[in-house]
């Protein structure tokens, strides 16, 4: 676990498989924004596969939410070129034969605390590029 995700205290995560209703097993607040991370694990091996966010701070300091929080964001957001994750998660599981996949999801901005969530993921994307001199593999760019 990045030392950058530990300070959160509202957080959760659940596993997922290609035989899994996304909508189902996602446990993500459909209120609350911050960032989310995607490992594939396949037997023993773990790697951290995609890094991404939700919610934008304004000008006068209140963050913007987006209709459904990260339980949205992570559920339907477009990936693959395909509409939605709950498709193109088990289509891109099958096709790099991965088992299952650990998605740990952290609010970033909420009343205790308030971290922009774009910042946090960039730091966690910029950690992995400074160990990998890459992204995770689903991260197109960033």
């Amino acid at each position: 676990m990045y030392k950058e995700l530990e300070k959160f205290t509202v957080k959760g995560n659940f596993t997922f498989t290609q035989n899994d209703s996304l909508e189902e097993v996602c446990n993500a607040p459909e209120t609350g924004s911050g960032v989310f991370v995607v490992y594939a694990i396949e037997g023993d091996a773990k790697e951290l596969v995609m890094v991404a966010s939700t919610g934008t701070v304004q000008n006068d300091g209140t963050l913007k939410i987006k209709n459904g929080g990260l339980y949205d964001k992570i559920v339907n957001g477009h990936q693959f070129a395909k509409t939605g994750r709950k498709y193109s998660w088990p289509a891109q599981m099958k096709l790099e034969n991965i088992d299952r996949l650990e998605v740990s999801w952290y609010e970033t901005f909420n009343n205790d605390v308030k971290l922009i969530p774009t910042a946090i993921e960039g730091k966690i994307l910029q950690y992995f590029l400074d160990e990998n001199s890459t992204l995770p593999r689903w991260n197109v760019a960033f």
